[in-house]
């Protein structure tokens, strides 16, 4: 399969706009992650990114804490076909599923799924996240949850592929930092193990998405990251 290139070629895909004010000049953002994709302008940023930078049509997707999996049913609109959905929550699963029967979307895939101790035996060349750090963040042992996230995603991002993740707790910046950070004790116990840096599987930051206002006048910042 053909690997994903990042940013696409046109400019128009993704509207990268780099005097948009990051948010950590847009004072402190609140949890409350406004649904956006809803009326179909997030799945209509990865569908052109998806024609536009020669991901195959098979393209494997994941969507990390889909909850009612809309965002995937507007990706399949969109022309994906290899989508699949995961959540902690039964309930979340059991609606998801009855939603994408319902509007004739059987060939989605939900998954009731940790990401923190994900079971999934793949690999996707696109995992979106909407959210799910931000929340597993607010866990009394957050930064050591955080941590076990990064771990857990790296394992389901293909070599080549891409994360993109949209939060409303964090800055660009300051999920570059994490992911860095990751990356630094990642190579560190690859090295420690006698392993070759290069066999680590680590993230490097691409580009971002200009903030979208919300609802309650905070910002969410999308950025996407690629996989070694």
């Amino acid at each position: 399969m053909a690997g994903i290139r990042w940013p696409p070629e046109d400019p128009e895909i993704f509207p990268f706009d780099k005097d948009v004010p990051d948010s950590n000049d847009m004072g402190p953002p609140m949890l409350g992650m406004p649904n956006y994709h809803q009326d179909g302008s997030y799945a209509e940023y990865l569908a052109n990114f998806q024609e536009r930078s020669h991901a195959d049509d098979c393209c494997g997707v994941l969507d990390i804490g889909t909850g009612s999996g809309r965002l995937l049913q507007q990706l399949a609109k969109q022309g994906f076909s290899d989508l699949t959905g995961i959540d902690h929550s039964e309930g979340a699963i059991e609606v998801a599923r009855n939603l994408a029967i319902r509007d004739g979307f059987e060939h989605i895939n939900f998954l009731v799924d940790d990401v923190l101790e994900s079971k999934l035996e793949r690999r996707f060349e696109l995992v979106m996240d909407e959210g799910t750090l931000d929340t597993i963040g607010l866990h009394p042992d957050g930064p050591v949850k955080r941590m076990m996230y990064w771990q857990s995603v790296a394992g389901l991002v293909s070599p080549g592929g891409i994360l993109v993740i949209a939060s409303c707790s964090r800055t660009k910046d300051e999920l570059v930092q994490e992911v860095e950070s990751f990356n630094q004790r990642k190579l560190g116990a690859m090295s420690s193990e006698g392993a070759q840096a290069s066999d680590a599987a680590v993230f490097k930051y691409i580009d971002h998405v200009q903030t979208y206002p919300s609802v309650d006048s905070s910002c969410i910042t999308t950025v996407a990251f690629s996989h070694s």
